[in-house]
């Protein structure tokens, strides 16, 4: 039997029993099955083809989805159900940042709800596409599921940020919660 949106959002309400996030680290079901679901790069939700337009139905799911050696999948204690997810599972869409230099905090919020102060735990990564240059910057939210930051994002990040020596090499980064996250080579920056 193919899981229904619903039949998988029951699922989930009966094991965390609005607890913050279910303990899905633990759930190891042996049954795996196809969600039909797919996670688009602008962070929107589909279920057969269709939008999932339901914030409160996105979140939770959202709060069982977990990526694994092979995928993606929404994990219950019965099964686990593959997604599809076209870039990072969610967006960051908005940004708060508290000092500055190398005391700086920055907090991203998601498409989703959830918050990540980028640091040691939560890491910045920025992909560079090899034929246009232009970047992809990512934060890591939670166990292995990252947010693609949105572009405005972005380029208030780019307003924070600093050069910094490592390795030999002179980057151009951001600074949160006493770590340095390279975004560029410095010299890479003056020539754009």
């Amino acid at each position: 039997m193919k899981p229904t949106a619903e039949s998988i959002a029951a699922s989930v309400r009966a094991a965390s029993k609005g607890r913050g996030l279910p303990p899905i680290h633990q759930w190891n079901p042996e049954r795996e099955t196809d969600a039909n679901m797919r996670i688009a790069r602008d962070g929107t939700w589909f279920h057969e083809g269709t939008p999932i337009n339901r914030p409160e139905l996105v979140r939770l799911f959202s709060t069982i989805l977990r990526k694994d050696d092979d995928g993606y999948f929404l994990i219950t204690p019965v099964e686990k159900a593959r997604v599809e997810v076209e870039d990072a599972p969610f967006v960051a869409v908005d940004l708060d940042v508290e000092g500055e230099g190398e005391d700086q905090r920055l907090t991203f919020l998601t498409n989703v709800g959830d918050r990540a102060t980028a640091g040691p735990d939560h890491p910045i990564r920025v992909e560079r596409d090899p034929g246009t240059g232009e970047p992809a910057p990512y934060v890591l939210v939670r166990d292995k599921l990252e947010a693609l930051i949105d572009r405005k994002s972005f380029y208030r990040l780019v307003e924070t940020g600093s050069e910094q020596e490592r390795d030999g090499t002179r980057w151009f980064g951001l600074w949160s919660g006493g770590a340095f996250f390279p975004v560029i080579p410095a010299s890479e920056l003056k020539t754009r």
